[in-house]
């Protein structure tokens, strides 16, 4: 059984393929529940690709490369409290651009996006803690872009300097439910640890309030050491 998705190119993460986050949450809706993915391949965007059910998963295809790996999984996860919606104002006033150029137009946390387009969630350092956070308030959400909502901050978590170049392999979330259209939220991301070029992090959803929306666990890739000529 298979269906057939195609990424539209507001969603993008670098210039020339689909925000991470947004595509693994749509190849995530196909199954129900709580999911972890991974991705192999940037997923294109602007054509027709494959989504088909194996072994209980879900496998998007582009032609005959497999983009990305869906299967159903736990994700026992307890995030960090969230600062106040005032809070995390104050904290996203402090955003780092991305050290990427090719990133800066990026769906889920471009700063050069026009609000309503992209989702402009701008994670900030919050004083004093481990933590970056960035006030959103949600425009038609649906599970793609809850999982986009909730994919760069753990990039800005691991970074000291913006996002650089590191992009996202893996990520596991679980969506407790879908914020309501025009409800003030939370993001946040804070790290996990690494191991070599795999960067560890978690990010969460909350309410204004501090309901818990939908929280993630994250492997980010950090680019080669560049060999030096010298």
């Amino acid at each position: 059984m298979s269906d057939h998705v195609r990424i539209d190119r507001r969603f993008r993460g670098p210039a020339d393929s689909a925000n991470g986050g947004y595509a693994a949450g749509l190849l995530a809706s196909f199954l129900d529940g709580p999911a972890e993915v991974t991705l192999r391949l940037p997923p294109p965007l602007e054509r027709e690709l494959t989504v088909e059910r194996r072994d209980g998963g879900a496998v998007l295809l582009d032609g005959d490369a497999v983009v990305a790996e869906a299967v159903a999984s736990a994700i026992d996860l307890d995030p960090p409290s969230p600062p106040g919606f005032d809070e995390a104002v104050s904290a996203s006033a402090g955003y780092v651009p991305f050290g990427a150029e090719t990133f800066r137009g990026c769906f889920s946390c471009g700063a050069i996006r026009d609000e309503g387009d992209g989702l402009r969630i701008l994670p900030g350092r919050v004083p004093g803690r481990d933590l970056v956070a960035a006030p959103w308030v949600a425009r038609d959400p649906s599970v793609p872009v809850v999982w986009a909502a909730i994919d760069c901050s753990g990039a800005y978590a691991i970074g000291s300097d913006g996002r650089g170049e590191t992009v996202l392999g893996r990520m596991a979330a679980r969506i407790d439910r879908l914020p309501h259209a025009g409800e003030r939220c939370v993001v946040i991301g804070w790290p996990r640890g690494e191991d070599g070029r795999k960067l560890h992090a978690g990010t969460a959803l909350f309410t204004a309030e501090g309901e818990l929306l939908a929280v993630a666990r994250q492997v980010w890739i950090a680019p080669r050491p560049v060999a030096s000529t010298i």
